[in-house]
């Protein structure tokens, strides 16, 4: 039941995404490209290697180890533009960073998936009761493509078509996006409440350890690089929101992995995310008051 939600969630919530976005924005971040590349590089590299790091330390059983990078590699996501807003952060900067890490991730996540499958099929545990995992690029590619990279450009084709239907759409979209993320959630949680129940605490140590180390790292760069108040608070959530619905896409799509278990880690991030996150922009909205 999970994969006929999230397939579709993520279509829609991508679309959203590009009846978003706009050239101006492109074009007003060029001149300022500095805050452009420090997301960037938050997302695509630091992220990952902050996963890595906690999956080694923690010693992560091979299912896990595998779900916790996935959602590192998953970038991004529709909720984190809502943040920015709410945040009082630059929403045009918010939008034009989950529109590229999420084309740009449809290349990256195979490699860096491919890397942790290198690292876990020494484990007992993957290689005996998981049965080993295979990761099929062609199929990761086409999903991607299928469900991420054309309902952007769809999107964006709309709303350079008919920007007033785009509108109306994207109001309806911003609207129902976080309920939507919270709905496929709370499913999968549903599917596998034992599982979850049996690896909160360890899971949840680890998720809210990423979150933490990577907003907190990417709120001291940004002021390493002298960025504006709205373009750190933008980079913060940027860097420490990830794309969910990807993730659990990814993990429980017959097409891919096959292996709901494997979204676990997605799942408990999902909840955690907006708990930390709804805590930075309650400080962030008291210290500007």
């Amino acid at each position: 039941m999970g994969i006929l939600i999230v397939l579709p969630i993520l279509t829609v919530l991508m679309f959203g995404l590009g009846l978003s976005l706009k050239i101006e924005d492109f074009k007003a971040l060029a001149y300022k490209p500095k805050a452009l590349i420090l997301g960037i590089f938050g997302q695509l590299v630091l992220l990952p290697a902050i996963a890595f790091l906690l999956a080694e330390l923690f010693n992560l059983p091979a299912i896990f180890y595998l779900g916790i990078i996935l959602i590192a590699c998953c970038p991004g996501g529709s909720s984190s533009n809502v943040f920015s807003r709410l945040a009082g952060g630059d929403v045009a900067l918010s939008i034009t960073l989950t529109a590229i890490s999420s084309i740009v991730t449809m290349f990256t996540i195979p490699v860096i998936l491919s890397i942790a499958l290198g690292q876990c099929s020494g484990m007992e545990a993957f290689s005996q009761s998981e049965g080993g995992i295979h990761l099929p690029v062609g199929n990761l590619l086409i999903q991607n493509i299928l469900l991420m990279f054309i309902p952007i450009v769809a999107g964006f084709v709309l709303s350079r078509l008919c920007p007033v239907t785009a509108g109306k759409l994207d109001k309806i979209i911003a609207k129902i996006s976080f309920p939507a993320l919270m709905l496929l959630a709370t499913i999968f949680f549903i599917q596998h409440h034992k599982t979850i129940g049996e690896n909160i605490a360890t899971l949840g140590a680890v998720i809210t350890l990423m979150l933490v180390l990577s907003a907190g790292i990417a709120a001291l760069a940004s002021r390493l690089f002298r960025l504006s108040a709205s373009h750190r608070k933008t980079i913060v959530i940027e860097v420490g929101m990830q794309n969910a619905a990807q993730a659990i896409a990814i993990a429980s799509s017959p097409f891919i992995f096959n292996n709901s278990a494997l979204a676990i880690p997605a799942i408990i991030y999902a909840l955690m995310m907006n708990v930390v996150l709804l805590i930075y922009v309650a400080v962030v909205k008291k210290k500007s008051r």
